[in-house]
């Protein structure tokens, strides 16, 4: 017999995914030409070439037996120390390898941290609306419980009543994701210097650490004009959570990696811990080959200045047709609310309305219900500007008729 509780989540199926493969079948039935998916979160853009570069000189004069063998627990030393020092130049840190664990990309890191922090069912994860909806799924693998702030629709910042009313002596980790999916909504250093005031507070009320576990694939895309604050910067008991599939382009190599700061409360403790938690969780090995290939360009990015071109465009088109929309100031999506919009072409469910969508504008959106939005739809704009001109005037002329 199967377990229930796997059974039961096969049943509760990724609405991304779902529209993904609906894509794909309207794809087969009219014409790739005429589908424009905007569902999935996949860069656009090709990794730097000196990621293949690197990768086949490793190939051709590295030792085999090393090349492909296994690396120490917490990842190749060489590697975490390269991080490191990148860190360190980029953000005025003092990090060594001893600070770095490396990771099957930013899931296994965020799964990682939260079955080191909890301890049981009646533990707590605190995250915000909108939000990556697997967050429930780690929290489930993890044992304890997620708890969802609702949004602050106006702006996508942090809805800090409700989080004061909310945190409790179960409450172990605060989980950020900025820049944000679905949003693309940077949080601003006012909003991380009040969360991490609130936090010192209810960790002296409560008498334990509280941590932040601060999920950051999309730290490089960020757009003219918008800083990401670096949150360590501003509270001592902060896990970092990084990915290199945005940045480099690569998430289907799983490369990433942890941060836990000299300052945390329980540091000595964090990378014993972090190995011990990746063994429960069956993650092994991070691919050596690929650790070594980010150690050597851990300072490059993709060309990304194009999502900022996609983004100018996409929002201001949407914004012209009547949506409701928060700028983004990073990431690679549109959250806007759609009630607007709705009503303008005489729908009142969010279904109906992105399935009419794509069906006859050929335009592949995400209803926001998963995310914690059900008012909004996600678009996912990494896709090249040809390709995102054709579908805007495509939406534009479906809204008109």
């Amino acid at each position: 017999m199967l377990s229930k509780e796997v059974v039961e989540l096969s049943k509760q199926h990724s609405i991304i995914r779902d529209i993904f493969e609906y894509g794909m079948k309207r794809a087969k039935e009219v014409g790739a030409e005429n589908v424009f998916d905007f569902s999935i979160g996949n860069p656009s853009v090709p990794a730097p070439k000196e990621i293949d570069e690197t990768a086949l000189r490793l190939l051709k004069t590295a030792d085999p037996v090393d090349i492909h063998g296994y690396t120490s627990n917490a990842g190749v030393l060489e590697v975490r120390e390269n991080i490191a020092k990148s860190l360190n130049k980029r953000f005025d840190t003092n990090y060594t390898a001893a600070n770095i664990f490396m990771t099957i990309g930013a899931a296994a890191a965020l799964g990682i941290c939260f079955k080191t922090l909890v301890d049981g069912p009646e533990d707590e994860v605190i995250t915000f609306a909108p939000h990556f909806p697997e967050y429930a799924v780690y929290a489930q693998g993890a044992g304890c419980r997620l708890k969802v702030i609702s949004a602050d629709t106006r702006a996508f910042q942090i809805n800090f009543e409700e989080l004061e009313e909310t945190i409790s002596e179960h409450t172990k980790a605060i989980l950020i994701n900025s820049p944000n999916n679905p949003s693309g909504v940077v949080y601003s250093r006012e909003t991380i210097e009040k969360l991490a005031a609130l936090l010192e507070k209810k960790q002296k009320e409560y008498g334990h650490s509280i941590y932040i576990i601060s999920d950051e694939p999309y730290r490089e895309i960020a757009y003219d004009g918008f800083e990401v604050p670096y949150v360590p910067h501003f509270y001592n008991n902060t896990l970092v959570a990084y990915s290199f599939s945005k940045s480099l382009s690569l998430p289907g190599e799983r490369i990433g990696y942890i941060v836990a700061p000299n300052e945390a409360e329980d540091f000595e403790q964090l990378l014993p811990a972090f190995i011990a938690s990746a063994r429960l969780l069956s993650y092994v090995c991070v691919p050596t080959l690929y650790q070594k290939v980010v150690g050597e360009c851990v300072d490059l990015t993709s060309d990304l200045s194009i999502y900022q071109k996609n983004k100018d465009l996409f929002y201001n088109a949407l914004v012209d047709m009547g949506y409701e929309c928060v700028e983004p100031g990073g990431a690679f999506y549109l959250f806007p609310k759609v009630t607007k919009a709705m009503a303008m072409k005489g729908y009142s469910d969010v279904t109906d309305f992105t399935t009419a969508i794509l069906e006859e504008a050929g335009v592949a959106l995400v209803t926001g219900a998963g995310f914690g939005s059900p008012e909004n739809v996600r678009l996912s704009y990494a896709t090249s500007l040809e390709n995102l001109e054709v579908a805007v005037a495509r939406l534009k002329d479906w809204m008109n008729e």
